[in-house]
C-alpha cells in the first residue's frame, strides 16, 4: 500500500472563537461543551480526499500561547485554520494580525489558510456580517466557510479536506521546482563517492 501523505494543520482563533469544539466536531461529528481553554492538542486522522490517503496532523492551539510558542506552532504548520466567532467582532479583528504574523515568520513562501467564521447556530447574536467575512477572505486570497462546531451546519469535513487539497498542491509545485535541484545534487554526491573510492 502507498505511504500516504502526510499534511500539518494548525487552528489559530483567539480563545473561545471554538476552535476546539470545530476540531473535534471535524474527527468524531460531535459537539463537546465543555473545554479546557487553556489546552492545546494535537490529533492525528486519516481521511481519503480525492481518492488519495491523506494523514492529518491537527494541531489545536490554546488561542492565549505566548509568542514563541504561536511562532513555533506557525513554523510547524503547512496549512492554516483561522478562526473567528461570528458574534465576537474582537475575535474577527484578531485575523488580520494573525495573518500579518504568520506571513512574516513563512516568507518568502505564500501561507495556505482558510478562514472560518464559527458558531453560525447564533445568528441572532450576530456582530460580523457574512459579506465582512466573505470580503476579508478576498484580501487574505483564501476560502472562506461559516459553519457551526455546535449544530454541524456549514461543511466542516469540506474545511479541513479543502486545507489539504491546498497544501498538497503547493507542495506539488514546489516539489517540481525543487526537485531538478535536487538530482544535481545527487548527481554531484555520487561523483564524489567515486572519485574518492578510484583515488
Amino acid at each position: 500500500m502507498a505511504k500516504s501523505a502526510e499534511v500539518k494543520l494548525a487552528v489559530f482563533g483567539t480563545a473561545g472563537v471554538g476552535k476546539s469544539a470545530l476540531v473535534v466536531r471535524f474527527l468524531t461529528k460531535r459537539f463537546i461543551w465543555e473545554y479546557d481553554p487553556t489546552l492545546e492538542s494535537t490529533y492525528r486522522h486519516q481521511a481519503t480526499i480525492d481518492d488519495e490517503v491523506v494523514t492529518m496532523e491537527i494541531l489545536d492551539t490554546a488561542g492565549q500561547e505566548d509568542t514563541i510558542q504561536r511562532e513555533g506552532h506557525m513554523r510547524w504548520g503547512e496549512g492554516f485554520v483561522l478562526v473567528y466567532d461570528i458574534t465576537d467582532r474582537g475575535s474577527f479583528e484578531e485575523v488580520l494580525p494573525l495573518k500579518n504574523i504568520l506571513d512574516e515568520i513563512k516568507k518568502p513562501k505564500n501561507v495556505t489558510l482558510i478562514l472560518v467564521g464559527n458558531k453560525a447556530d447564533l445568528d441572532h447574536s450576530r456582530q460580523v456580517s457574512t459579506e465582512e467575512g466573505e470580503k476579508l477572505a478576498t484580501e487574505l486570497a483564501c476560502a472562506f466557510y461559516e459553519c457551526s462546531a455546535c449544530t454541524g451546519e456549514g461543511n466542516i469535513t469540506e474545511i479541513f479536506y479543502e486545507l489539504c487539497r491546498e497544501v498538497r498542491r503547493r507542495k506539488m509545485v514546489q516539489g517540481k521546482t525543487r526537485r531538478r535541484s535536487s538530482t544535481t545534487h545527487v548527481k554531484q554526491a555520487i561523483n564524489k563517492m567515486l572519485t574518492k573510492i578510484s583515488s
